[in-house]
């Protein structure tokens, strides 16, 4: 009776400790990185986003994902289709700048927010403007993207702030 006893607490002792392991190892996997949970809604979807439409219109996207996609954008690009453009995609909303640097073509830039809303436009940025830098001023909200389109698109399709923005997969 004694041998069973111990054996049974014994037993009972090792199935807590593995209970107990499991517990850890789900609890530390969930905190080594929370900034994955932190990552907006949208993030995960983004790398599909084949078109944005925008006052109405259909625009055929290249997307900038990366640090390095978003460095480059469309520097060195000899021109733009119409109803084309690149769209930025951030981790976090912000007052982003952007530039001319090695840009062939006018654009315009359309910073858009986390609720899908246009925030800032800068319309006919120029490449002779390098290096002057654009981005939303003190009373604008933040952006989580920037579309660059061709330039005249915003004037054209008389785009104005609060204006919503629908990203197609």
């Amino acid at each position: 009776m004694k041998i069973r006893k111990g054996f049974i607490y014994s037993f009972i002792v090792v199935i807590l400790f593995v209970v107990a392991g499991f517990v850890l190892i789900s609890r530390s996997s969930v905190n080594v990185k929370p900034e994955i949970l932190e990552i907006p809604n949208n993030t995960s979807q983004a790398e599909n986003i084949k078109y944005v439409k925008i006052a109405g219109k259909n625009i055929k996207v290249d997307l900038a994902l990366t640090p390095s996609e978003q460095s480059q954008g469309l520097s060195g690009r000899a021109s733009l289709d119409e109803n084309t453009g690149m769209l930025f995609v951030f981790d976090r909303p912000d007052k982003y700048a952007f530039w001319m640097k090695d840009m062939n073509f006018s654009i315009d830039m359309i910073w858009i927010g986390e609720d899908n809303k246009i925030v800032f436009i800068k319309k006919n940025a120029l490449p002779k403007d390098y290096p002057e830098t654009y981005q939303p001023g003190m009373d604008n909200n933040t952006a989580r993207y920037v579309l660059e389109i061709t330039a005249g698109f915003s004037e054209k399709n008389n785009l104005k702030i609060g204006d919503e923005v629908v990203f197609t997969y």
